[in-house]
């Protein structure tokens, strides 16, 4: 294994496997072929052809696609075509800071190929070569990655809240951590990545932060999502995400990046490191102008 391998795997993606998926005449998304099937179903808001899937341009307000989409995912998640409902929107746009063009229940994000936001949190205690950092061990019933390593905090972004509000919310759900030293933490980057799953694509931004946590601070599992934490020295954290998998896939990519940024990759000792800095950033990006992805390699 290697810091590397984990970016790389985390962008494996083919667009020729998938159709563009057009709202309002720009790429929202990614759809299979087999996915585009079955919203071929839905032909009265759905325009399914060889080379993209279009929703219909009738639609003309946000709320009159969330409430298309939501009723055709609806139907797929009882067909078993996508997992059951969460009950939790998020915003379907082009790209962050672009306009929300409809909201779309998580459950169907990655058959749809949408752009899913996300907030890591790195908790750490110490510098330099005695930092350590908070590692969680999630759930054994979690639906993804049960069992696996992760960050302090890491949750998906929903509609209606602002990355900070969010944040302090997983905080307190996923680590019993007060608001006031949540607000504490500090945005230092974002994440981009793109690859295949058995739902669809994961089309991630993830915005990381960093927390110097008080010595006197220990995180409790506090929502049935984390079994356990643990304070780790920085030099097992990197030994294991250079040699193993024991992390939920997407986490040694904000690890590497905290790596990184703390001085802990250096050019000097790491023969990968331009190839990581451009890595984490993203294999493929969105053309602002006009709000199509682009291969960026």
């Amino acid at each position: 294994m290697s810091y590397l391998a984990h970016i790389q795997e985390c962008n494996a993606f083919d667009s020729q496997r998938f159709r563009p998926f057009m709202i309002d005449g720009k790429q929202a998304g990614w759809i299979r072929p087999e996915m585009a099937l079955r919203l071929s179903a839905f032909r009265e808001n759905f325009s399914v052809e060889d080379d993209q899937v279009r929703l219909s341009p009738a639609l003309a307000t946000p709320e009159a696609r969330t409430e298309v989409v939501g009723n055709a995912m609806q139907a797929l998640a009882r067909q078993g075509a996508i997992p059951q409902l969460r009950a939790e929107m998020y915003p379907v746009m082009t790209d962050w800071g672009q306009a929300e063009l409809l909201q779309v229940d998580r459950a169907g994000v990655h058959a749809l190929g949408v752009l899913a936001v996300g907030v890591h949190l790195n908790g750490f205690v110490g510098r330099g070569d005695d930092m350590k950092l908070w590692i969680a061990r999630r759930a054994r019933d979690k639906a993804v990655a049960p069992g696996k390593l992760d960050h302090l905090v890491a949750g998906g972004q929903p509609a209606g809240l602002g990355l900070t509000e969010n944040l302090v919310k997983e905080c307190a759900e996923e680590a019993d951590m007060p608001p006031m030293l949540a607000r504490k933490a500090h945005p230092v980057g974002a994440i981009r990545y793109l690859f295949e799953n058995e739902q669809g694509l994961r089309n991630d931004l993830i915005f990381c932060y960093d927390l110097e946590c008080p010595p006197d601070f220990t995180p409790r599992p506090a929502d049935g999502e984390v079994e356990a934490f643990e304070l780790w020295p920085v030099a097992k954290v990197q030994e294991t995400v250079l040699n193993s998998r024991d992390f939920k896939f997407n986490v040694p990519l904000v690890l590497i990046d905290f790596m990184i940024r703390h001085g802990h990759i250096t050019p000097e000792n790491e023969p990968d490191y331009l190839a990581l800095v451009r890595g984490l950033r993203g294999s493929y990006a969105i053309s602002s102008e006009n709000s199509n992805f682009q291969a960026a390699r």
